[in-house]
């Protein structure tokens, strides 16, 4: 089993919606687990786009790469998933994990009506199911 741990900045949406999409997607091939450099509130936005793929993290807590670290969790993956924007402050962790940087943008910047901000989530958790797809079928042609 690989041991995934998707990392932004606050792990309030699009690394909870990768680790929520991989774990959906990934079969018992995966482990999906995220967190952030400066772990904050979970966007509601994220927990809405979520519901369209039947999958429910509103009880879901933001939690902290520190952490993780202090507790000597070990993964096969880290994946950054922040945008190039802020790409300088999305945060590395330490270990011998491949990897990998997926450049989403941040649903918490979206503008507009509460609709124009939850179509602009649904697009990021889009973009992200479409990544997770291709990092799922990728692993498995490395085996």
């Amino acid at each position: 089993m690989y041991k995934v741990l998707f990392v932004c900045i606050h792990n309030s949406a699009r690394s909870q919606m990768a680790e929520a999409l991989l774990r959906k997607y990934g079969g018992e091939s995966f482990a999906a687990f995220s967190a952030g450099f400066e772990p904050g509130t979970l966007n509601p936005l994220a927990v809405e786009a979520l519901k369209e793929e039947g999958l429910d993290i509103s009880d879901h807590e933001t939690s902290s790469v520190f952490d993780l670290f202090k507790e000597g969790k070990l993964f096969h993956y880290v994946v950054t998933v922040c945008d190039e924007s802020s790409s300088e402050r999305c945060p590395i962790f330490p270990g011998q994990a491949e990897r990998l940087h997926w450049s989403f943008k941040d649903p918490s910047m979206f503008t507009g009506s509460h609709e124009e901000k939850l179509e602009q989530t649904k697009a990021v958790m889009y973009d992200i199911k479409h990544a997770i797809f291709a990092f799922i079928e990728s692993v498995h042609v490395m085996k």
